[in-house]
């Protein structure tokens, strides 16, 4: 095994250390507690609202009732699974990447990156501010994520700084080779936008490029199985190197990414493809923008995302001037938001609720991010039957 990063792993030798386990506040302690900083920190992820919900977000293809369409679920443990594989060749801490993995896309939106830009329009008209996933992850786990402690107090989740960067820092649309991280500690508050800074540890930038070798095979895979790629599989078989007998296999196009990254990675380079599999990476991503993000097929299901979301952002933003109106529209959703809505605004809540306030019900802007924070956390499934009770009679 080639331990080539071993001495720059997150562990108690590393002179980031004491940041990287920071927290917000004190975690409360158990005297039979078996589990290190990150364990803790990948335990409170899967069991948020948010992660359960992943089984039913849309990774790239909205496919509900195809049990053999990668969800971003399925994605989240790809991630963990080809990251894992790294950060052990190298040696670095695999608790690390489990739980920046297992949390790295909580931030999304139904019906995945097209959902994301329908949301992004109206954080931009209403707000001002950008709406993107990364953000939003952290925003989750910051913010709206919340955990019963064992004396029945409900707080927010409280993650070490390390997870928290790898949330925010995660971006897989990179071209760039020789990744590494950054030396400096921020205010993760600072990001205005997607990639702006490198992961803060080795393990943040293991995920990172484990997101993109992760979505650049599956999503291939799907294309195939969903006949997308019909008319263009002598040029994918091209790219590939492939001979034209064999199965597109998804898995084998994983290992070969994965096992050159390992083996040309170093802390001079840092994580760093073959020069001939970085093009061929790039070559696959042109290849899959041209023909499987910009599909007639999928360009048509964003005219059905569009509608359902804005259907639902202009009922629940009409409640802020006349609750009774949008109640006769859908008084099933407009219960559920002012119930979700209760645990985080500035007026009087439950006493065992110990997050933060969040939102301030005099502010409209305020009450306008509550509605896409709401709405960012639904499945596809909860917003189209939301929908589809709108427009029934």
């Amino acid at each position: 095994m080639s331990k080539e990063l071993i001495n720059y792993a997150a562990n108690e030798s590393n002179i980031k250390w004491q940041n990287i386990i920071k927290r917000e506040d004190i975690l409360y302690k158990r005297n039979n507690d078996l589990r290190s900083e990150f364990e803790r920190d990948y335990n409170r992820i899967i069991h948020s609202t948010a992660y359960r919900r992943l089984k039913h977000k849309t990774q790239v293809f909205f496919s509900p009732e195809n049990d053999h369409i990668c969800t971003r679920s399925e994605h989240v443990a790809h991630v963990e699974s080809i990251s894992y594989t790294i950060a052990k060749y190298l040696g670095l801490n695999t608790e690390l990447t489990r739980a920046i993995a297992t949390a790295h896309d909580l931030g999304h939106s139904p019906f995945g990156h097209q959902g994301e830009k329908i949301l992004n329009k109206f954080s931009e008209e209403d707000i001002g501010e950008k709406f993107w996933h990364e953000k939003n992850g952290l925003e989750m786990v910051d913010k709206i994520e919340i955990l019963e402690t064992p004396n029945g107090e409900k707080t927010n989740m409280n993650l070490t700084y390390a997870v928290r960067d790898g949330i925010v820092s995660h971006c897989g649309e990179i071209d760039e080779n020789q990744l590494r991280p950054r030396d400096e500690i921020i205010d993760l508050a600072e990001y205005k936008y997607p990639n702006q800074f490198a992961p803060y540890t080795w393990e943040g930038v293991v995920v990172k490029i484990s997101d993109k070798i992760s979505y650049l095979g599956r999503d291939i895979a799907d294309a195939v199985r969903l006949g997308i790629l019909d008319e263009h599989l002598e040029e994918l078989y091209k790219l590939l190197n492939y001979d034209s007998k064999k199965r597109i296999n998804n898995t084998v196009i994983i290992n070969e990414l994965v096992y050159d990254l390992c083996q040309n990675s170093n802390p001079e380079k840092g994580l760093c493809f073959s020069d001939k599999m970085f093009k061929m990476i790039n070559e696959i991503k042109k290849f899959n923008y041209q023909n499987i993000y910009l599909s007639d097929k999928l360009l048509k299901s964003t005219e059905y995302f569009e509608l359902v979301l804005n259907n639902l952002y202009t009922t629940l933003k009409s409640t802020y001037k006349n609750k009774e109106n949008a109640n006769k529209i859908c008084p099933e959703l407009v219960t559920d938001f002012e119930n979700w809505l209760k645990k985080y605004w500035n007026l009087e809540r439950e006493n065992n609720l110990k997050n933060k306030v969040v939102f301030n019900m005099n502010n409209a802007k305020d009450y306008f991010r509550a509605i896409i924070y709401y709405i960012s956390g639904m499945t596809d499934n909860y917003a189209t039957e939301m929908y589809n009770k709108i427009i029934k009679f």
